[in-house]
């Protein structure tokens, strides 16, 4: 399993943007909005993985949710993973709890999951499936 990115939960995406420049540049693509998942997102290159800003769309998204608690940081690791129903199930299968019981779409095009933090110690984590 390799790691896909981190994402990291940002109030302002265009500030996050600019501070994380110096350290990865600028993003792949311009800023992509999932309206369903409540974000803006823009992903940022370092070496083989990336860095997700996520900006909430509403302070009652999840992230926006986050925002309110914790502030800025960290909000969950993804693992790029063959089939994202297959890792959930084997997930359900033994008795881990999720977010999602079934694949849904992501940015950049991709099949995404999650699992509920509970299953790895308190860590928000994303299943990541190409496109």
């Amino acid at each position: 399993m390799q790691l896909d990115h981190v994402g990291i939960a940002v109030a302002s995406l265009s500030k996050a943007i600019e501070r994380w420049r110096p350290l990865a540049g600028d993003p792949d693509s311009p800023p992509e909005q999932l309206p369903t998942q409540g974000v803006r997102v823009a992903f940022l290159r370092v070496g083989e993985t990336h860095i997700e800003l996520l900006e909430p769309l509403t302070p009652e998204s999840p992230v926006g949710k986050f925002l309110a608690s914790r502030g800025e940081g960290i909000h969950h690791l993804a693992f790029h993973v063959p089939s994202v129903d297959a890792q959930l199930a084997e997930l359900i299968h033994r008795g881990d709890r999720v977010v999602d019981r079934a694949s849904r779409p992501g940015a950049r095009g991709r099949r995404v999951g999650f699992a509920h933090p509970s299953a790895f110690g308190g860590v928000l984590v994303e299943f990541v499936e190409s496109p």
